[in-house]
C-alpha cells in the first residue's frame, strides 16, 4: 500500500490544472523511490519499526519533487502522515491527528521563533501516548511563513533541536550549511525519542537515496559495496 505522502503526491497530481515538469522529468523514474530506474534503490528499502510518529505539513508541490526528502521519512516510520498546506484554511483530518489523544505533538521548529514558554529542547515522553512530530516540509522561507500562518499549531510546544551537524543532503542547494533537510530533522527528532535503530535507518537510507539519484545524473553506477550499502544489506526487506 503506498504510504501518505505517496498518496499525497497522487492527490496532488489529480487536481492539477497542468502537469508539474521537475527537473530531469525527461528521464524515466521508479514510481516508489522516485530515483531514475537504471538506479531504482527499491531492494535496498530497509525494515525497521518505530514507536514515534510524524506529521509532515507539505508546501503546495513538495510531493511532486523527485528530491523530496519527506517522502523518506514515510519510507522508515510507518505512522506517517502527510498534509497540503493551506493559507487560508486547514484539512479537518489534521485537526483531527493533532486531538487525537493517542499522540503526544510537538512542533520542531527553531526556537528563535516561537515564545520562550513553548520551548522544549527534549522529548518528554508520555506513557500510553506517542510523540508526534510535526514537520514543516518546505524551502526555508517556505517554512517560516508557514509556521506564522498556522494558528493551530500556536497551543503545541515547539522542539527546538540544538544539533551541532552540518548538513549531509546535496541534492538541493542551501545557503546555510547548517540547515538540514527534513529526513535529517526527523532521525535527530527519533533519537531524541528513543527510537535509535529507526534514526540510524533513516540517516542511511537519506545516504542511499542521494548517492544512487546523483549516480544516476552523473552517469554513474553507485557503488553496492560501500559502507551504506552493507548497512541497509542488514535491514534490507525481502523481496
Amino acid at each position: 500500500m503506498p504510504h501518505a505522502v505517496a498518496r499525497l503526491r497522487e492527490e496532488r497530481l489529480a487536481r492539477s490544472a497542468k502537469p508539474f515538469i521537475a527537473r530531469g522529468s525527461r528521464t524515466s523514474r521508479c514510481g516508489r523511490c522516485r530515483v531514475p530506474r537504471s538506479h531504482c534503490l527499491c531492494d535496498w528499502l530497509p525494515q525497521v519499526t518505530a514507536d514515534s510518529a510524524v506529521c509532515l505539513i507539505m508546501h503546495d508541490i513538495e510531493p511532486l519533487k523527485p528530491s523530496n526528502t519527506g517522502w523518506l521519512i514515510a519510507d522508515i516510520v510507518a505512522d506517517t502522515h502527510a498534509f497540503t498546506w493551506q493559507r487560508t484554511g486547514v484539512e479537518p483530518a489534521l485537526l483531527e491527528l493533532l486531538a487525537d489523544p493517542r499522540y503526544q505533538p510537538v512542533v520542531v521548529f527553531p526556537g528563535e521563533y516561537a515564545e520562550p514558554e513553548r520551548v522544549v529542547s527534549d522529548v518528554q515522553v508520555v506513557a500510553g501516548k506517542r510523540p508526534l512530530f510535526i514537520l514543516l516540509d518546505a524551502t526555508w522561507t517556505e517554512a517560516r511563513k508557514m509556521f506564522r500562518k498556522s494558528p493551530y499549531l500556536n497551543r503545541l510546544p515547539v522542539l527546538s533541536l540544538q544539533a551541532d551537524v552540518l548538513s549531509r543532503y546535496r541534492l538541493r542547494r542551501s545557503t546555510r550549511s547548517e540547515h538540514l533537510c527534513t529526513a535529517e530533522v526527523a532521525a535527530l527528532c527519533l533519537a531524541l525519542a528513543g527510537d535509535g535503530p529507526a534514526a540510524e535507518a533513516l540517516d542511511t537510507w537519506l545516504d542511499a537515496f542521494t548517492d544512487h539519484y546523483l549516480a544516476a545524473k552523473q552517469h554513474r553506477s553507485p557503488d553496492l559495496t560501500d559502507a551504506t550499502h552493507l548497512s541497509l544489506e542488514a535491514l534490507r526487506r525481502p523481496s
